[in-house]
């Protein structure tokens, strides 16, 4: 089943709706890529398929709500009003254009940030699952540095210069181009190769990069250490999901493994079931076979 929601500016994204069960909602793409572009994810180690392999993995035992609102938000920026706030109402008018009354919600990187200030608006929270982005102790403060030199550099593009090779950017972190939906708006290697970073150039445009820099400002004062949900929730992301930004981007260490590891005695008393998963980085932790072997068994013993 397909429908429509209208989201807080008046726009509108298109929802799918797959299964029957209890509710998931997912911020991911449904339909594949397919050609070209196909092949760079490929080459990039990414599953073109990402969204749907995650709605066929899971549409057997749930009703499955697909929407891709990352490729929404990028098509059509919201360079003032991208924030926590309206992040939450989107998701909602997602789920109520769907018939949600209750439901569950996964998301990945800043989508999974996004379904922490979801948590703490509204009580139709079945479940939470939080992918790519700590819960606790959160890079808020370096994210914000990062977006807003992406931003800068959207504005006023400079030459890149002659750097030696760092590690693979963040992807949660602010656009340089959109490898793939759902969770990265910059350029990957394959998982393990280096990454020219400093030599990336910004792709996309001067108020798809703003409405992050929006998204992250009105993130400055909140403290995730204060945070207490009462529905189940699980988070996980790989212990290798760290990068080192130089000074063009910032000069700032994103660190989304890290935290996880160092306060999942803290997360566990909260209530948290956590995994931290040995050896991936940010986008080999997002990728379907790694995913769905944790995340369905746990939807199952948490919502069936």
């Amino acid at each position: 089943m397909a429908t429509e929601a209208t989201l807080h500016d008046g726009s509108t994204i298109e929802v799918e709706v797959h299964g029957t069960g209890p509710v998931v909602l997912l911020p991911v793409d449904p339909r594949p890529a397919e050609g070209e572009q196909a092949g760079e994810l490929r080459k990039w180690g990414m599953d073109p398929a990402l969204g749907r392999s995650l709605i066929d993995g899971l549409r057997d035992a749930f009703q499955v709500v697909a929407f891709d609102y990352q490729g929404h938000v990028m098509s059509t920026p919201k360079p003032g009003t991208l924030t926590p706030a309206n992040v939450a109402a989107d998701l909602l008018a997602v789920a109520d254009a769907a018939g949600a009354g209750r439901f569950a919600y996964y998301g990945y990187s800043w989508l999974a940030l996004s379904g922490l200030q979801l948590a703490i608006r509204t009580d139709r929270l079945s479940a939470l699952v939080m992918g790519g982005f700590p819960p606790y102790g959160g890079p808020y403060a370096e994210m914000l540095g990062v977006t807003r030199a992406t931003h800068a550099m959207a504005v006023d593009p400079q030459p890149a210069p002659v750097s030696a090779p760092v590690s693979e950017p963040e992807s949660g972190s602010e656009p340089v181009s959109e490898p793939e939906s759902g969770s990265a708006l910059v350029s990957e290697p394959e998982s393990g190769s280096e990454y020219d970073w400093s030599s990336a150039e910004v792709t996309i445009g001067e108020e798809a990069t703003r409405q992050f820099v929006t998204l992250y400002e009105a993130l400055r004062g909140f403290d995730d250490r204060e945070v207490r949900l009462s529905c189940p929730r699980l988070c996980f992301a790989g212990s290798a999901d760290e990068i080192d930004y130089d000074e063009r981007w910032g000069g700032v260490r994103v660190s989304i493994g890290g935290p996880l590891a160092r306060h999942e005695a803290e997360l566990t008393a909260l209530g948290w079931d956590v995994a931290v998963l040995d050896g991936l980085d940010h986008m080999s932790a997002m990728q379907p076979p790694n995913v769905l072997p944790l995340l369905r068994p746990w939807l199952e013993k948490t919502l069936l």
